[in-house]
């Protein structure tokens, strides 16, 4: 995986905590990563080439007129207001080859110094076993703060482990051995076949991969998830790009260049989505 440079920019060593998403069902860690660059006003600052995601371009993504800027699968944005940057995935990893997409985004993340990963992803509501709507969307969250994936921080906003996550059950072990490559990969134990078990199906997703590869290479990783079905799954994004903001302590309406609006919705959104949902139910 090769990270080229936009012409004339450079990561800030200020920027040390990197948000990405894991792609799944509804694409609401795209969503709420697309949200994120966009309040912020985020400048991209180069893109990846990798050979594990399939190939795909599109014209520029937040500005209201295409400008003839290409959108490309992986792309690497900036906010220096907000000590942050964003990474945005536009198209599938290749069927058989999350597991080593994985290694190579954690070697990205800890060679351009970055000292924690913040990966947002959704996860399908049918496998949602203990569901309790009383207090609306809710955020689950998994971390390698601790060996069981708990976090004192994230426990004081009201959410919740990942019930699912044994890191002693066999599939979350395997993986595990296999980010430390302390094992090679087992064709009889694929990791992106939809599977019956609740735990292995919690292991087999992409968010699963890159947090044991990106805590394998020693990096701090928070997993921020929520549970939903196809569709319109904006008050999802919003909801994610909001827990961000509350666990890195951020203000959008800060950020350089936001006019003082506190969301910024990308303009591809309204193409497809219309207007943006109300909030108020947050």
């Amino acid at each position: 995986m090769e990270f080229i440079h936009e012409e004339g920019k450079r990561f800030h060593d200020e920027c040390s905590t990197l948000v990405l998403p894991a792609l799944s069902i509804g694409n609401v860690g795209q969503l709420a990563v697309d949200l994120l660059a966009s309040t912020m006003r985020a400048e991209r600052v180069g893109y990846l080439d990798s050979p594990f995601v399939l190939p795909c371009v599109g014209n520029d993504a937040y500005g209201p007129v295409p400008q003839g800027d290409l959108a490309l699968p992986l792309e690497a944005y900036e906010s220096t207001s907000n000590a942050l940057t964003l990474l945005q995935q536009r198209s599938p990893v290749v069927k058989g080859t999350m597991v080593e997409f994985a290694k190579n985004l954690a070697d990205f993340a800890f060679t351009s110094g970055k000292n924690h990963v913040i990966v947002l992803s959704s996860l399908d509501f049918g496998r949602w076993q203990r569901i309790d709507t009383s207090s609306g969307l809710q955020v689950h969250y998994l971390s390698s703060a601790n060996k069981d994936g708990t976090d004192d921080y994230c426990e004081t906003f009201g959410w919740k482990r990942l019930q699912e996550f044994n890191p002693d059950q066999r599939r979350w072990k395997y993986l595990s051995n296999l980010a430390e490559g302390s094992v090679s990969q087992d064709e009889n134990l694929p990791f992106e076949d939809d599977q019956e078990d609740d735990e292995d199906y919690y292991a087999s997703l992409p968010f699963a991969a890159l947090y044991s590869c990106l805590k394998a290479k020693g990096l701090k990783v928070t997993c921020l998830l929520c549970y939903c079905s196809e569709g319109d799954n904006m008050p999802e994004a919003f909801h994610l790009a909001e827990a961000v903001c509350k666990f890195l302590d951020l203000n959008p309406s800060k950020s350089h260049g936001n006019n003082g609006g506190k969301w910024v919705i990308p303009f591809s959104w309204k193409t497809v989505y219309g207007p943006p949902p109300d909030m108020s139910m947050f």
